[in-house]
């Protein structure tokens, strides 16, 4: 029997409605801090979203409707637990009954798009990093068990009202995105991923994040070509989150790839949108025609937790 492979057939994303400038959102109170140190980061404008995180799931996966017939698993990712509930908690306090902290929108999800015949698994707890988890765990039902053929990964986050759109010193966007993947060789053949978590840094502060972030993310691209048996000449792209472009050109050295090769196209539109930022840049990557067939594509994300996670993609 032939080894079954995994491969990231189609994207979509969305994002919250609102656009404003780093101006704006100062003024509104959903940035408190220095705009201008925003702005020489890279980052210029974001979106927020005035509706449900429902409407952006349903939003994000709009465009691949056409796309699902035959789904086996929707594996639903947030990154914000409280987005794994769309269940009002004025109905909870009114009746005292949970069943309204476990209204999941991954199954509003099956029904509104006719998945009846998939199974659906809901994935949190990884922070920023949730795409890549998922991309990991849908990748290993496909190659591991003959039943399931086609996966549907989703995230749709977005932040509470009240909240500061602004984490560890990168600009937040609410959003989405999703990706499908399957035994059909179209897209990017996915390769082994790794992945760190530090559970003692779960509550770091902003500087003790920053602080480890650079050596952690030196570890795992280490990790990550000696398990691929690659090395950085073999790698195109190094697809990452939305982040101080300043930061990358530092870590780019410590990490040892060349910084052409690093691409954030979207940040200065879209900011940080939570866990969807490797998607929406592999998305303006290709639309770009900058990925050729046969290259090799590291996505890459960081996270709360803290969490570290990243996988090589080939280009079929």
């Amino acid at each position: 029997m032939s080894k079954r492979e995994a491969y990231l057939n189609f994207t979509s994303y969305s994002l919250g409605e609102k656009r404003q400038d780093l101006h704006q959102s100062f003024k509104s109170g959903h940035v408190v801090n220095n705009v201008q140190a925003y702005i020489d980061a890279g980052f210029y404008s974001h979106h927020i979203s005035e509706g449900s995180v429902y409407e952006i799931a349903k939003k994000t996966l709009t465009p691949l409707k056409d796309k699902l017939e035959g789904t086996d698993l929707i594996l639903y990712a947030t990154c914000l637990t409280l987005n794994g509930n769309i269940g009002k908690e004025t109905d909870f306090q009114r009746t005292r009954d949970v069943k309204f902290l476990m209204d999941y929108p991954a199954s509003h999800l099956q029904a509104d798009f006719n998945l009846d015949k998939a199974a659906v698994i809901g994935l949190n707890q990884q922070a920023c990093t949730s795409v890549i988890g998922a991309l990991r765990v849908g990748s290993a039902m496909i190659t591991q068990d003959e039943s399931v053929n086609k996966v549907l990964c989703i995230t749709a986050d977005r932040f509470p009202p009240g909240a500061v759109y602004e984490q560890t010193y990168n600009l937040i966007s609410d959003g989405g995105s999703a990706c499908i993947l399957s035994t059909e060789p179209v897209g990017y053949k996915i390769l082994k991923a790794v992945a760190i978590t530090n559970g003692a840094l779960a509550q770091a502060n902003d500087e003790e994040t920053v602080g480890s972030y650079f050596s952690y993310t030196v570890q795992l691209m280490q990790d990550l070509l000696e398990k691929n048996k690659l090395q950085w000449e073999d790698i195109d792209w190094l697809v990452t989150q939305n982040m101080n472009i300043n930061a990358w050109k530092i870590l780019s050295r410590l990490v040892g790839v060349d910084y052409e090769k690093v691409y954030f196209g979207s940040i200065k539109e879209v900011g940080h949108i939570i866990s969807s930022d490797n998607i929406v840049n592999l998305e303006w990557l290709q639309k770009e025609g900058k990925v050729k067939s046969g290259q090799k594509v590291v996505l890459f994300m960081a996270g709360f937790g803290l969490n570290w996670q990243a996988i090589i993609l080939e280009k079929v």
